[in-house]
């Protein structure tokens, strides 16, 4: 069982907070971690229609009987159980009495915010990141696999795993949460999200090609994001008065499924496909993002591009630090990797400068800082 860079902060939440949450998608190991890093509490999956049941027709009786260190799993499925988790929480003033767990995150933080906002702490599991892996394969092979740990503890093909996964889980929230007319046409639509993935997102271009309306894309756009499929980077305009893009980009919460998407059928593959770039780029912004969650943070990033095309693919606001990273796929460094980030440094010298690229050798410039794939969690 691979151990979890959140555990310490969940075990120091639980002595602070009477509820802890942890959010993710489907199958990043909430359930395992729950059990792991909290062994003696009970647990309860009210996905389960009996456990469901009970707390939908009786939750006084419910909390009543499961109480002081319960683990709630899939919580969003009893909406109505969270206020009488406020008032029960608040009589008894016990920290770490309950944890709950969803992977339908708009359901579970709309219910959260309602009731339990100030007595609950907030954590976000994301799919292993390659910092975690004990025996670390080459970078490439992780952004094909992906982090999710079942194809690691039953060695499950990633060919085999994502088709499942997308008519299992995907499909399923997606029919949960709006009503879909045309699974096909939704197909359609995240192939298409694939092949965007590290561009400005635009609904009305995706409308064209899908042939639904531009409302229609930003609905299952946002299905997507609260099922921790996509998320969308904003781009950083503080205190520049130059004209910058202003859309969002697009990326995917996981590498292995992105590589699914676009056809990939071995990491060999991905050395000549067009959206190496995109995918490498994907990969460096999900590890900074893991690393930021693990440690209980609240990822602030950011890309930056102004009307010239001037760009930087990845900002970092860690604390009062402000990280720029350029990504580059090549793994031989060319002194056009670090033409963004040095016309950055002229309007932000306090830029802090990093290189993430595709090559093997970590360099300590005295401009910007080199970082192979294999050591990008030590940018921060």
């Amino acid at each position: 069982m691979i151990s979890r860079a959140l555990e310490a902060k969940a075990q120091e939440l639980l002595t602070k907070f009477p509820i802890v949450s942890i959010s993710g998608p489907r199958q990043s190991g909430k359930t395992t971690f729950s059990k792991l890093f909290a062994p003696d509490y009970q647990y309860l999956n009210l996905e389960l229609p009996d456990s469901r049941l009970f707390a939908q027709s009786d939750p006084r009786g419910f909390l009543d009987m499961y109480q002081n260190r319960v683990i709630l799993d899939e919580a969003q499925q009893v909406p109505d159980l969270f206020s009488y988790l406020q008032v029960y929480t608040d009589e008894r003033n016990r920290p770490g009495e309950y944890i709950l767990t969803g992977s339908q995150n708009f359901l579970l933080m709309e219910k959260i915010t309602q009731s339990l906002a100030g007595r609950v702490a907030l954590l976000t599991l994301l799919p292993l990141s390659y910092a975690e892996l004990p025996q670390k394969p080459p970078p490439e092979a992780f952004i094909f696999s992906g982090g999710y740990p079942r194809l690691f503890s039953r060695e499950i093909s990633p060919t085999d795993f994502f088709p499942t996964y997308v008519q299992t889980y995907i499909e399923r929230d997606v029919r949960q949460l709006i009503q879909i007319q045309n699974l096909t046409l939704f197909q359609n639509f995240l192939k298409l999200m694939a092949g965007r993935a590290g561009q400005v997102f635009n609904a009305s271009s995706l409308a064209s090609e899908v042939g639904v309306s531009s409302q229609t894309i930003e609905a299952w756009t946002s299905v997507l994001e609260a099922s921790y499929i996509v998320f969308r980077l904003p781009p950083y305009y503080k205190n520049f008065n130059k004209r910058i893009t202003k859309a969002p980009k697009l990326y995917f919460y996981d590498t292995g499924l992105l590589c699914y998407l676009l056809g990939l059928r071995s990491p060999d593959e991905l050395q000549i496909h067009f959206a190496k770039g995109a995918i490498y780029e994907n990969f460096v912004l999900l590890e900074i993002m893991k690393q930021q969650y693990n440690q209980g943070h609240r990822p602030r990033l950011y890309y930056w591009r102004d009307s010239n095309q001037n760009e930087v693919d990845l900002l970092i606001e860690d604390g009062t630090r402000l990280l720029a990273v350029e990504i580059k796929a090549g793994k031989t460094i060319q002194s056009a990797f670090f033409k963004g980030l040095l016309y950055f440094r002229k309007m932000v010298p306090e830029a802090d400068l990093h290189l993430a690229y595709g090559g093997q050798e970590f360099q300590k410039r005295s401009d910007v800082t080199v970082h192979p794939l294999h050591l990008i969690h030590q940018i921060l």
